[in-house]
């Protein structure tokens, strides 16, 4: 494992893993720690960069101007090598740029910064991509932290709950276990006006999907108990997930989802992606903000 990147305030220690720049730990200056226990047992991964797609492709494959190229499940930058570029002691910017193993899956010219950032109780994520070739770049991107469920702080799992900025009355979409794709149609939301309350059994078909989330911003945790503030402004969709028994829940905004059902079309066109113009760039963050008890 590569070594970690740790950056501090007065507060909070973050460490980030080069490989993925995956943000690996969240402490607060007792020590208290806010990201999952990794268990493998349910799912060893903490917070994986999803690029440049968000969930599955049918048959795991990208399809561009008639060509097929194998991608897997949440893209490549969860399992590549990022370089460090940037470094502060409440600062680091990780680096990953096209290369031929990932021309071969992705035929494109590109630059992903991920930048992390700690000021008082606050983490800052910033995600910028770069098309850095001579022709459009089409994308998605996703954050998927796995936070503690419970937090620190003596609350009761069962106590903790999702509340959203706004109400949030919508459909649901849902995944279809076997392919990961996205299954038509909506369900009626769990949601009970801007609250969520969670619970191990909403999650046994996967994760809940909101294609069209009103809110930019949300708070989990309990009450009694240690919360987090989590806001997302660039991304109009999130998947909450875990596998049920696990100790934690994921928060994910989304740029993008998983190929709908029956889905045969480029993936220029697909809904969700972006499209850069050459030399374009487009920014993407999600701001944690821990409140101990």
């Amino acid at each position: 494992m590569s070594d970690q990147i740790a950056i501090a305030s007065e507060g909070l220690t973050a460490r980030i893993n080069p490989f993925g720049a995956e943000l690996s730990s969240l402490t607060d200056a007792a020590g208290r720690e806010y990201m999952t226990d990794a268990d493998p047992a349910f799912w060893s991964g903490r917070a994986p960069v999803l690029f440049p797609i968000v969930g599955a492709l049918a048959e795991d494959t990208l399809r561009v101007d008639g060509q097929g190229y194998t991608m897997p499940k949440h893209g490549f930058a969860r399992r590549s090598a990022f370089t460090l570029v940037e470094q502060a002691a409440n600062r680091a910017v990780f680096r990953l740029e096209d290369s031929a193993g990932t021309r071969a899956s992705y035929p494109f010219a590109f630059a992903l910064d991920m930048a992390f950032t700690i000021s008082g109780m606050t983490l800052a994520m910033e995600a910028r991509v770069h098309n850095t070739g001579d022709t459009p770049l089409p994308f998605s991107f996703g954050f998927h932290p796995a936070f503690a469920w419970p937090l620190p702080g003596g609350a009761d799992k069962t106590a903790h709950r999702v509340v959203f900025e706004q109400d949030e009355p919508q459909d649901i979409r849902q995944l279809e276990g076997a392919s990961g794709l996205m299954r038509p149609g909506g369900l009626p939301t769990p949601v009970k006006g801007r609250e969520l309350a969670l619970d191990p059994e909403l999650f046994r078909a996967d994760a809940l999907i909101w294609t069209e989330l009103g809110s930019r911003s949300l708070t989990y945790g309990a009450e009694g108990g240690a919360s987090l503030d989590v806001a997302f402004p660039d991304t109009p969709m999130l998947g909450i997930w875990q596998i049920p028994g696990a100790r934690y829940i994921c928060i994910e905004p989304w740029q993008g989802h998983a190929d709908p059902i029956g889905y045969e079309g480029d993936f220029r066109d697909k809904p969700g992606v972006v499209t850069l113009p050459a030399g374009g760039s487009q920014s993407f963050r999600m701001d944690v903000t821990v409140r101990p008890v």
